[in-house]
């Protein structure tokens, strides 16, 4: 198991590509802190997991955009678990639209909860990990945020910003043995794509070289990858989990 006797702590991880985050981490033998505005339909498995895996998987509730609650929820995980080994800064949401159309508050909320919150989480956990000289920070962007997508200013630019803090934070702790990714997927199956028509799938599709969605678990195993030893001389980098979209 990659991560035996490991602690992690990731964002978002109720359902989604988060979900899938948490279960192969718990698969491959860490203890999961996972955070979200909502608890997991899916405890019970993460449970059954733990307990085969001889690991622990704990919910709090926290909302990610409010500094002074995420601050203090992160604050008891790192007192609670002695420390964290891996952060998986995975939170976020989208507000499509274009423009002239969109609102400040829809322009706001996703920044602060794509990327600000990326900030506030990763500045209380480096400084632990740095005192432990070791730790791995793993942050979900998207190819959109390299490539842009008409309808989403926010989101693009939020995920931009996340690959640009990625590799400035992966400078700042790299002297310290701590190692700070990011991740970029492109289109993966989520239960949103599954209700668009065959044409619509179809004309997502054509646009990918490996003429298929991406499922979560492939993108959690890249993140499992990052976490884990396995790449212990790689920081600052964005991998592109896309099927070859944008190479």
């Amino acid at each position: 198991m990659l991560l035996q006797g490991k602690k992690a702590l990731i964002t978002g991880g109720s359902r989604g590509i988060g979900k899938e985050i948490v279960m192969k981490f718990l698969e491959n033998g860490s203890s999961v802190y996972f955070v979200d505005l909502n608890p997991s339909e899916h405890m019970e498995e993460y449970q059954a997991s733990a307990k085969a895996h001889g690991a622990e998987v704990m919910y709090k509730q926290a909302n990610v955009a409010d500094e002074d609650h995420i601050t203090s929820v992160v604050t008891e995980i790192l007192k609670e678990s002695g420390g964290i080994d891996v952060l998986v800064n995975n939170a976020g949401i989208t507000r499509d639209g274009l423009i002239f159309r969109m609102s400040s508050k829809d322009w706001n909320d996703v920044l602060t909860i794509n990327l600000t919150s990326a900030f506030y989480i990763s500045k209380i956990v480096a400084r632990d990990m740095i005192k432990q000289r070791s730790g791995s920070i793993v942050n979900v962007a998207s190819i959109v945020g390299i490539s842009g997508n008409a309808g989403q200013t926010n989101y693009c630019a939020s995920k931009a910003g996340l690959i640009g803090f990625t590799k400035s934070l992966a400078k700042e702790v790299a002297a310290r043995n701590v190692r700070v990714n990011a991740v970029a997927p492109g289109f993966i199956r989520t239960p949103m794509t599954d209700k668009l028509s065959p044409e619509q799938q179809k004309a997502i599709t054509d646009l990918v070289p490996m003429d298929r969605y991406g499922e979560p678990e492939e993108v959690a195993k890249v993140i499992l990858f990052l976490a884990s030893d396995l790449s212990s001389y790689l920081t600052g980098q964005a991998i592109h989990i896309a099927g070859g979209l944008w190479m």
